[in-house]
């Protein structure tokens, strides 16, 4: 069995964890899979958009606990940085919008693997937990550096430390995710935005992805000079041409991505 259920519908790619009876949570064959199905997303022209989702009551309970305490399991700091950070890298790197859909609990780097993607539902039912000060650890998987840029310093650190549950609702509220959907509709709504990002102009929405990216490091400066650079490239594309074309002569652009 695939423990990282793909399709990919028109232009838009589905990764669904598949781990259910285990709350999705990661060993080293299923985060080398989803690192593989998340570099096809980067290098297939075909895909413009990706929905990161998770099968199940759960979307993802973080690291399986089992494999970090085995003695044949890999080390701790194999888990991170040849687990977890890649996924993280890939991530924010493929320049192409990337949907996720929140279904259940999003635990430890689940839940921080979740809010490193571009766009976040989450279900009423779900909720996030920075779980790591429960067992020891410190966040992985780029909490520390995304947190504290969604919701603040003070909040990131008390959910860090305290470990509290945070429903989605709440996280909606706080600017940890873009918004909370009834459990029923959460997949409909997911993907149909995730859809119409992969119809859209994705060459110049990956531009923008690259300027986000940046601007966690960049002065002021350096950003503007950044956005005029990109700001050119997007004008030499395909997509703004038919997009100009199509707004003037007053039709839907047939936008290709390039």
């Amino acid at each position: 069995m695939s423990l990282i259920n793909f399709e990919v519908i028109d232009n838009l790619a589905i990764i669904k964890l598949n781990r259910a009876d285990k709350l999705n949570s990661f060993i080293r064959e299923m985060a080398l899979e989803f690192q593989d199905r998340l570099k096809q997303c980067a290098e297939d022209a075909n895909i413009r958009a990706v929905l990161i989702t998770g099968e199940g009551r759960a979307f993802c309970a973080g690291q399986d606990l089992a494999e970090a305490i085995s003695e044949d399991g890999p080390e701790l700091t194999k888990i991170v940085e040849e687990h977890y950070n890649p996924i993280i890298e890939l991530i924010r790197k493929i320049e192409k919008p990337v949907v996720c859909a929140v279904n259940g609990v999003a635990a430890g780097a689940g839940a921080n693997i979740a809010l490193a993607c571009d766009i976040v539902f989450a279900s009423k039912a779900s909720s996030f937990i920075q779980a790591f000060s429960a067992i020891g650890l410190i966040p992985d998987s780029g909490g520390t550096f995304t947190l504290p840029r969604l919701i603040g310093w003070q909040k990131a650190t008390a959910l860090m430390m305290l470990g509290d549950k945070v429903g989605a609702e709440d996280a909606e509220k706080m600017g940890m995710i873009y918004k909370a959907i009834e459990p029923d509709d959460l997949m409909e709504e997911a993907t149909k935005v995730a859809t119409r990002l992969s119809k859209m102009a994705t060459y110049g929405l990956g531009l923008t992805k690259r300027a986000l990216n940046a601007s966690f490091t960049n002065d002021l400066k350096s950003q503007l000079a950044l956005e005029g650079e990109l700001q050119t490239l997007a004008g030499t594309s395909y997509d703004y041409k038919e997009g100009v074309n199509a707004f003037l002569e007053k039709r839907k652009p047939n936008y290709k991505g390039n």
